[in-house]
């Protein structure tokens, strides 16, 4: 009997829902067109390795327009990255699929028995996990150097749990899933599974109805759902990585003597901490030359926190979008009124002028860190860099599929 198997590529994000319908019955033969991407087909044959896949993955809800969906995002990715010159090798291809199936604790050619019995074949996996590779090469090459994070805004994320402010700092609502671990097998089994959840949860429903179908803790009955609590009283390699997720968005997998936990952070808040001064303050600005009040406020629709305006930014001369870290000691004046009249990801326009409106955003003030001891910082900084390229990625791959043809036969 077949076993599932929960595994994820983490550089691919394979649930994009585009609202295509699928739901007309198959017509034709296994290789007959199913539907039309730029004039390139997805077949009958792809569209049902693909379901058959995703069934062995964790059988998703609405699984048919999960995997013409996932096919369709694949098509462009591919012809983007066959314009751009960008290639996979096969070394490269190889340690993907490796990597993928050692997600499971399989050895490739175990994996590729496996997901034979159902039905899907290797060619099947190797098109899946190339399309992933192929556009992560794309993101990094366009955006890569759009992403780089500071050391100032590594203190902003850790500054709660580095600084022990307690109540009076940062605050997290959390919600977690706690899976056994106390085993080699249960180990075993709970890493695929926790691997699977994170990457295919996308709502706060979806966590709380995993937390009560898998969780071993008391918070299962209430969805996995805690109170607030302060950032400091995580222990420090935790507290990075919930610093580093945006709200809604779900931790990898965290292992811990006989768990796996995956958090779910639902919302941040913040005190004031009385003993802590602003050193330096991280600030955006965004210009549009020539531009309105009211064009001004549309970026401002668009960009819900600082990280969002790369977004908006995508495309545009790197002019136009400044990110920087400085003391406050250092701005000029009009800037430094500016942004102390400002919250954590509020804008003004006051620094606008006939001839440019510009969007400045607080990111975040930066107090004085004694202690830094405990987090990981390099993990603070491979996330939050994460997170700015998937902002790209994801506005790249929607305007892709905005002036894309996607038709019927």
């Amino acid at each position: 009997m077949i076993r599932r198997v929960g595994l994820a590529v983490a550089a691919a994000a394979i649930l994009v829902l585009t609202g295509a319908d699928d739901g007309r019955a198959q017509q034709g033969g296994p290789f007959a067109p199913r539907l039309y991407v730029n004039d390139t087909a997805i077949t009958n044959y792809e569209f049902n390795q693909r379901v058959q896949f995703l069934r062995l993955l964790g059988n998703p809800p609405r699984i048919e327009k999960v995997a013409l969906d996932g096919l369709i995002d694949d098509r462009l990715r591919m012809d983007e990255a066959k314009r751009l010159g960008v290639s996979v090798s096969d070394e490269a291809l190889q340690e993907g699929m490796e990597e993928f199936a050692a997600r499971g604790s399989l050895d490739l050619d175990q994996f590729v028995a496996l997901i034979g019995q159902a039905g899907v074949s290797k060619e099947s996996f190797r098109d899946f996990v190339k399309a992933g590779l192929a556009w992560r090469e794309v993101v990094r090459t366009r955006y890569g150097p759009r992403t780089q994070v500071t050391d100032a805004e590594i203190d902003r994320a850790v500054q709660s749990a580095a600084s022990g402010s307690g109540a009076a700092g940062t605050q997290v609502l959390l919600s977690e899933i706690v899976l056994r671990a106390d085993t080699p097998d249960y180990r075993r089994d709970a890493m695929a599974l926790a691997r699977q959840l994170s990457d295919s949860i996308d709502s706060a429903g979806a966590f709380a109805a995993a937390a009560r179908k898998y969780s071993v803790s008391r918070s299962r009955d209430q969805g996995g759902r805690m109170g607030w609590m302060p950032l400091s009283k995580l222990p420090p390699a935790i507290a990075g990585q919930v610093l580093a997720l945006g709200p809604g968005k779900v931790s990898a997998p965290i292992e811990m003597d006989n768990a796996i936990v995956l958090f779910q952070l639902r919302s941040v808040r913040e005190g004031k901490a009385a003993s802590q001064k602003a050193l330096a303050v991280d600030y955006a600005i965004f210009t549009i030359p020539g531009g309105t009040l009211a064009e001004a406020m549309k970026v401002r629709m668009q960009a819900d926190t600082c990280d969002d305006l790369y977004g908006v930014a995508r495309g545009l001369p790197p002019e136009r979008l400044l990110r920087e870290t400085r003391p406050v000691a250092d701005l000029p004046p009009d800037l430094a009124q500016e942004l102390a009249k400002l919250d954590d990801n509020e804008v003004s326009y006051g620094l606008s002028t006939p001839a440019a409106a510009e969007v400045l955003m607080l990111c975040g003030r930066t107090p004085d860190l004694e202690d830094r001891g405990g987090i990981d910082r390099e993990a603070v900084r491979r996330q939050l860099v994460g997170q700015r390229l998937a902002g790209y990625a994801d506005s790249y791959l929607a305007e892709l599929k905005a002036d894309a043809i996607i038709r019927k036969p």
